[in-house]
């Protein structure tokens, strides 16, 4: 391994670390507080992962395969919809939809 692989590993171990010495002094000041609405505000809040960021090249291998399976009409009428002629002219913030949309090509929907 690297030392710069090495090092970074070595970051990571250490913010994960520090996650874990948080959480357990949020834990004990909950504990030992002896205000018990601040206990469930605290609670509340949950710590959401971001989405992975959809990429040209994930939406080009669905519509791939969608053509491939016999649907390429069904995927240029989806790009026309995007207003596009070919996928690289598609704004990336329209993925997420343009995806949700070519799930249900070819499933009879």
């Amino acid at each position: 391994m690297s030392k710069m692989a090495e090092m970074a590993q070595t970051i990571e171990e250490l913010r994960t670390a520090a996650a874990s010495i948080n959480a357990a002094a949020d834990w004990l000041y909950q504990q030992f507080s002896g205000d018990d609405n601040e206990v469930q505000a605290t609670e509340a809040p949950t710590k959401k992962e971001p989405k992975p960021e959809l990429k040209l090249e994930d939406v080009r291998a669905v519509l791939a395969e969608k053509s491939r399976a016999g649907h390429t009409a069904e995927v240029r009428a989806l790009l026309k919809k995007y207003g596009a002629a070919k996928l690289s002219e598609i704004d990336p913030t329209n993925y997420e939809a343009l995806m949700k949309d070519a799930e249900v090509i070819g499933n009879g929907s």
